[in-house]
């Protein structure tokens, strides 16, 4: 299984919690936020400006290691 930028941040984290903190490690610090679970990663790295490439080679790289 692969995060791509459109996978909504609810999905993620039913994938596993611990993605929860690499989210939050790279400034998305609402991802227990109602409104966050229906957004995709892509729309929640714009809001907090960041990095979605970094964010997408980190999530993928844990599950990798899963």
């Amino acid at each position: 299984m692969r995060i791509t930028k459109d996978t909504l941040i609810g999905d993620i984290l039913k994938m596993d919690m611990g993605m929860a903190r690499i989210l939050m490690q790279n400034g998305m610090g609402c991802v227990g936020c109602p409104a966050s679970a229906r957004e995709s990663l892509g729309e929640a790295c714009a809001v907090h400006r960041m990095d979605p490439e970094k964010v997408l080679s980190e999530l993928n790289a844990y599950l990798d290691n899963l």
